[in-house]
């Protein structure tokens, strides 16, 4: 018995010192990086450009996985049964940790199936009319949507998409009236925008930008907690009115459930010597997107808030996409 009793002990060491040694040796081979949309875009460009520096830091190559598809399902899914060895990572955003759980029924659990690795940052939504009517500011946009009810309908790049989810927070806090109006993408919405054929529209600051300074859409408030660099004479909605008003599009990195603690810090002390370095917020800028260092536990609270936020809008607002 006492043999048996050593002989375990003796393989249960030689199996915690292989991983310890594996750990330390972290990482010795090239890294997995899913991104969960399709190769060209904001979003896809954002995982690229935090790869190829953090690769670099890490001393490591690392490998962009573009898998889209399910609104980030399937690339959530292959993360969630992969190794929790520090080589598969995904991009998660407030699609797949955020809206959609808020929204769907998904084959996994959006936190406990996932490490929080840390944010990336975020950029904001942006409240937008069609430059042709009346409306200079929020007053002046609820003034005519109760002036004309029935008259008012809103685009989003889909239902359960962040531009549908915000817009309804805003009908909610607000009590405006306005009929929803979903596309397959940010990109027919914002014609249709322009074109008139809607009056408002939340899209992301990246989206909005060109056409705003086309003078085709005008802005009248911003989602983030502050007002935003690129739009710094626009006001935030918390500013016009609408207290703990918050919506915004962000990025951070997460991997598989369980992985090792000194793996996760490692990942996560690379990431903030990426996010430190003074031309990535410049590369960033293109996307607006604001840079906002975590450490893993507050990015892990950020995404239980951002869940649980969106989750009560939904059965407040009935949108239940599986239903």
């Amino acid at each position: 018995m006492k043999r048996r009793t050593l002989l375990l002990s003796a393989s249960l060491g030689f199996g915690l010192s292989e991983m310890a040694v594996a750990q330390s040796s972290y990482p010795s081979k090239p890294i997995r990086f899913i991104v969960p949309v399709a190769a060209g875009g904001g979003s896809d460009m954002i995982g690229r450009a935090v790869c190829e520096r953090l690769g670099r830091v890490l001393g490591q190559t690392m490998v962009v996985d573009n898998l889209s598809g399910g609104g980030g399902v399937i690339a959530s899914q292959t993360t969630t049964r992969a190794a929790p060895d520090g080589y598969t990572l995904m991009q998660g955003y407030v699609a797949t940790h955020g809206t959609a759980p808020a929204t769907r029924k998904l084959p996994y659990d959006a936190v406990k199936d996932f490490t929080p690795i840390g944010m990336v940052g975020s950029t904001p939504n942006v409240l937008c009319v069609n430059s042709n009517l009346p409306i200079q500011d929020v007053k002046s946009f609820l003034d005519f949507a109760r002036k004309n009810p029935g008259k008012m309908s809103y685009g989003s790049a889909g239902a359960g998409s962040l531009t549908h989810m915000t817009a309804e927070l805003f009908k909610l806090q607000t009590g405006a009236f306005m009929v929803h109006i979903p596309y397959r993408g940010i990109a027919p919405a914002l014609t249709d925008l322009m074109a008139g054929q809607t009056q408002a529209m939340f899209p992301g600051l990246a989206a909005a930008l060109p056409h705003l300074r086309g003078g085709r859409i005008r802005a009248l408030a911003v989602t983030g907690p502050q007002r935003h660099p690129l739009l710094k004479d626009t006001p935030t909605l918390e500013e016009s009115g609408l207290k703990g008003f918050d919506a915004q599009q962000w990025y951070g990195i997460v991997g598989p459930a369980n992985m090792p603690p000194a793996i996760v810090k490692q990942l996560n002390d690379a990431l903030a010597k990426v996010l430190a370095q003074p031309d990535f917020k410049d590369k960033l800028s293109a996307e607006a997107v604001e840079l906002t260092p975590m450490t893993p536990e507050a990015f892990a609270t950020y995404l239980k808030n951002d869940i649980a936020r969106w989750t009560a809008l939904a059965k407040e607002r009935g949108i239940l996409l599986d239903a």
